[in-house]
């Protein structure tokens, strides 16, 4: 999916439910699709279990919005986002939302927005159901944003099956030469699915994982001859005979 720096984002966080020591590096992630321009925490912030998130709302100039729980068991925080994000949504001045929460109840939110023309971003554990993870854009599991998971080159358990999805962008993408372009490959997955990400699977970069698959062909061809940058080219093993390897 195609991700533009100058792309103006609101940053919507569901502070009951997302975790505060990932607030640095859920806004670098954040900084790799656009630029935050609108900052915004939701939650009750009298109560202490929202201490931990007072110690980073300065630090990252994220704006607290108070939300008060009035009756045990009615998520306000949830309405109170919804509201907002829909009042942003109306003032055209935006490229795109991220919703940072595990929790389903942004999925028709999610939706509202992308009907708009806007794009969506989520962010959220590895337990948020899948109809939220659906309805974004991409999907991003905070469990691949922690450093030492980053260092460790750790995956996140239970993602998708990755052959098969792997098969399908490359089959989908192939060219008369049955040769697909990897960077088309990699809008392809994200449409198949919002959820996938290399380093879900322990990969930094999508050219390190499909060089990692022993069932793949990887041809490197110079953007313009004599450059140091290079297209890649992926095909499976063995696809192309007879008037298509003519192309190879």
């Amino acid at each position: 999916m195609a991700t533009h720096a100058s792309d103006k984002l609101a940053v919507l966080i569901d502070a009951d439910n997302a975790q505060p020591k990932l607030a640095h590096e859920l806004l670098n992630e954040i900084s790799r699709y656009g630029t935050a321009t609108v900052k915004r925490a939701y939650g009750d912030w009298t109560t202490q279990h929202m201490n931990s998130w007072k110690e980073v709302l300065n630090t990252l100039a994220i704006q607290p919005v108070q939300q008060f729980a009035y009756t045990s068991g009615k998520n306000a925080t949830d309405s109170a986002l919804i509201i907002d994000a829909m009042d942003l949504l109306h003032t055209g001045n935006l490229d795109g939302f991220c919703l940072v929460s595990s929790d389903s109840d942004f999925t028709r939110l999610a939706t509202r927005i992308r009907e708009a023309g806007l794009l969506v971003y989520g962010f959220g554990e590895k337990k948020t159901p899948q109809a939220f993870v659906a309805a974004c854009d991409k999907f991003i599991y905070t469990e691949i944003l922690r450093p030492e998971a980053v260092a460790k080159g750790e995956t996140v358990q239970e993602v998708e099956p990755l052959k098969p999805l792997l098969q399908a962008a490359v089959d989908a993408t192939a060219r008369d030469n049955g040769w697909s372009p990897l960077s088309t490959v990699g809008s392809m997955l994200v449409k198949q699915s919002p959820s996938f990400d290399p380093r879900n699977y322990g990969f930094s970069k999508l050219s390190e994982l499909v060089r990692n698959q022993s069932w793949l062909q990887i041809k490197e061809e110079p953007v313009t001859p004599g450059a140091s940058n290079v297209h890649v080219y992926v095909r499976p093993k063995g696809k192309a005979k007879g008037k298509q390897a003519a192309g190879a």
